[in-house]
């Protein structure tokens, strides 16, 4: 195999023949990865004439660009298959390196060591410093060939893409994976800020009056049916409840004197929208609970119970559908779990203890159990307004045919993906026959799942499919709430 005789004819193809609208997939990057290719050649072992394989792979793996930017790998193959000869590779050595660029095809394949090392030198650059040189190269080369319409497109494919790509040797993954996770939190950042800076005149108009609604709808639940049946709640309100029974100070005065702090916490931890918005929330309730009188509508404790309950969780989840509160203790909570290895529910639900102990204790049992009855229908309908329909769902997926479904998955469905390496197999009576597989986790809203369900059984038919709910979920590609 002469390597260096082929390397001196190709770079000078791609030097000078290559499209002007190719932008990306230029000489440089095939140099690059034969470089990155070479480089983690050194710790996974590969030596001899499978390094030279692995190089002659990586310098043919784009030479399909010479002709057409679509199924380039294969017009890599013809180009290989016609030129390696020359330069004393056998036929079995050229299919090996066929293969080798095969496996680059997107959703990449690794089928054996070879391979996962060509397909991690293609994508070094996701892992280094200089990701966002080459992906502005790569979206320019897209836009002029049509694959592409516009930058909030692209930033959006490229957070998919980073959210589902697995890097396949140890060393590339010890060496590129924080700085990949890095650049795709940037990313994420950087498409949160987008949005919330292309916001319409007209969807700030329907987020005020849903923040209106929801706050008078949260006082009326205090002022019509907790307050006058000194019921309480959890969370800074069930706080403040408490201070105002116990000490008859101003309810509007003391919900805004307990979320102030947390308030200004939120500005450092959830960003400035938030906590502005947050603000005026609170300075809206404190207005309506002095313009509304105490008025109880009923003297029923388990109508008091769930229907105060109901009406407080709905007025405080269309706000949080804003992107406000009205109760700051999730940010107390966000700012403990930082500082503590408890989780947002745990500690949540500490101070929930605490304040309903206090409630027993200055105003019988029998109070502290309606109001805890009062909180968790509050916290159901929370849940109810804020996600809806779109509650999150975890979906975990065995297969033989992983590689198929994580491509329909990532590229149809348009969701992110994460993969385990596993074994399938180990049934009764053939314990000793297994297979290595992928394991895909996604996440998906639940009208989503009869979709994915149908989409990966028309693939495989003998699938194994189970979910199970998500009760908190950040980051990655799902969709977001505004705050």
């Amino acid at each position: 195999m002469n390597f260096q005789q082929a390397y001196s004819f190709i770079s000078q193809k791609l030097k000078t023949e290559l499209p002007s609208y190719i932008t990306y997939h230029t000489w440089e990057h095939t140099e690059n990865v034969i470089h990155s290719a070479v480089d983690l050649a050194k710790t996974e072992n590969i030596s001899g004439d499978d390094l030279v394989l692995l190089k002659t792979a990586a310098l043919f793996h784009d030479t399909g660009f010479l002709h057409h930017h679509q199924e380039h790998e294969e017009e890599s193959c013809k180009i290989a298959r016609r030129y390696l000869p020359e330069f004393d590779y056998t036929e079995m050595q050229i299919e090996h390196i066929c293969r080798l660029i095969m496996a680059t095809r997107l959703p990449q394949l690794s089928e054996d060591h070879l391979a996962s090392a060509l397909c991690d030198a293609d994508l070094y650059y996701l892992g280094t410093d200089n990701y966002t040189e080459f992906a502005e190269r790569l979206f320019q080369e897209s836009k002029k060939t049509k694959s592409i319409a516009n930058e909030k497109e692209w930033l959006i494919r490229q957070i998919e893409f980073l959210s589902a790509h697995t890097y396949f040797t140890r060393s590339a993954q010890n060496k590129l994976n924080a700085q990949k996770l890095a650049t795709l939190a940037a990313l994420q950042a950087k498409l949160q800020h987008t949005q919330e800076h292309r916001e319409s005149p007209l969807q700030r108009v329907q987020d005020a009056v849903i923040a209106l609604f929801g706050v008078a709808v949260s006082a009326t639940a205090l002022k019509l049916f907790l307050v006058p049946n000194h019921f309480f709640d959890g969370g800074v309100t069930g706080i403040s409840l408490l201070v105002h029974e116990l000490y008859n100070y101003n309810l509007g005065v003391v919900i805004l004197f307990f979320n102030l702090p947390l308030i200004v916490l939120s500005y450092f931890i959830v960003g400035q929208k938030f906590a502005i918005r947050t603000l005026l929330c609170v300075i809206l309730l404190g207005i309506c609970l002095l313009l509304i009188p105490n008025y109880p509508v009923t003297a029923d404790k388990l109508l008091i119970s769930i229907f105060g309950g109901a009406f407080l969780g709905i007025g405080i989840g269309l706000i949080m559908r804003v992107g406000a509160a009205l109760d700051g203790i999730e940010v107390l909570a966000l700012y403990a779990l930082k500082r503590t290895s408890f989780t947002i529910t745990e500690i949540i639900l500490a101070f929930n203890i605490l304040i309903f102990t206090i409630a027993a204790f200055n105003f019988g049992i029998e109070t502290a159990l309606y109001s805890i009855l009062t909180y968790f229908t509050a916290t159901r309908c929370i849940n109810y307004v804020v996600e809806g329909l779109q509650a999150y769902t975890g979906v975990t997926i065995v297969s033989a045919k992983s590689e198929v479904i994580k491509f329909q998955l990532v590229n149809k469905l348009g969701r992110g993906i994460t993969v385990y390496k596993g074994e399938r197999g180990f049934l009764p009576g053939k314990y000793d026959i297994s297979n290595d597989c992928d394991i895909i986790f996604t996440i998906i809203t639940r009208l989503e799942y009869r979709k994915l369900k149908n989409l990966v059984y028309d693939i495989d038919p003998q699938a194994f499919i189970f979910t199970n709910e998500i009760k908190e979920a950040s980051g990655g590609i799902i969709k977001r709430r505004g705050h």
